[in-house]
């Protein structure tokens, strides 16, 4: 049966190059797909990776209608053997209803890859869709680390190499930002609940959690 898969996890722990190799194997098979995504680090109409794979994709607008994309691909005589879409985080949940929608009534895999929270650790709304809707739900083995060499399990967002925690949900920066520049980090739930990144950490040591003291 065709499955809607949701493939999460933090930054920098292989999503966008598992998505990848997903189209390069079912392409190599002779299957031909169609790849969405939202604001990639390449730019408009491209899904890469950071290992500096790349393909080209359908850039997601606001208020797209995903299956009637596909439908109207189709209609035209286009083939559609599978959907993937990167950085599914961003798209809205009537678009992850559409995506829902290309499995149930089209009968085809959809494979959607994209962080679950932000950088205030809140869900993205077309995270929390997919979490609600997907057949499965995989969380990425592939461990990316907090400077501390703990599992990272949160994403930061930094300015200067400071740790932010207001500000709009989406803002697209990158992991290797310039020192003044809006960029983004993973930390440990430890490091980011004391919003202590690599670069407050060089400036300083840590201090350390101490109970309360009741006074005499």
């Amino acid at each position: 049966m065709p499955e809607l898969v949701f493939f999460s996890g933090t930054m920098d722990c292989g999503k966008s190059t598992l998505a990848l190799q997903i189209e390069h194997n079912r392409s190599a098979r002779g299957l031909a797909g169609m790849i969405f995504t939202r604001d990639d680090r390449a730019g408009q109409g491209k899904l890469s990776s950071r290992l500096g794979l790349v393909t080209d994709a359908t850039e997601v607008e606001d208020g797209q209608d995903l299956y009637a994309h596909v439908v109207d691909h189709l209609s035209r005589g286009g083939r559609v053997d599978y959907v993937i879409a990167d950085e599914a985080q961003f798209l809205s949940p009537d678009q992850i209803d559409q995506l829902a929608r290309v499995v149930d009534d089209l009968e085809l895999d959809v494979y959607a890859f994209g962080i679950t929270t932000d950088f205030r650790s809140k869900l993205f709304p077309g995270s929390q869709r997919l979490v609600e809707l997907a057949d499965r739900v995989e969380v990425l083995q592939v461990e990316a680390l907090c400077w501390c060499g703990a599992r990272a399990t949160h994403n930061a967002r930094t300015v200067g190499g400071v740790m932010v925690v207001e500000g709009a949900q989406v803002v697209v920066g990158d992991v290797a930002q310039s020192p003044d520049e809006i960029g983004y980090e993973v930390l440990c739930r430890r490091h980011h609940r004391r919003r202590a990144t690599a670069a407050t950490a060089r400036a300083g040591a840590l201090s350390p959690d101490v109970l309360p003291v009741s006074p005499a």
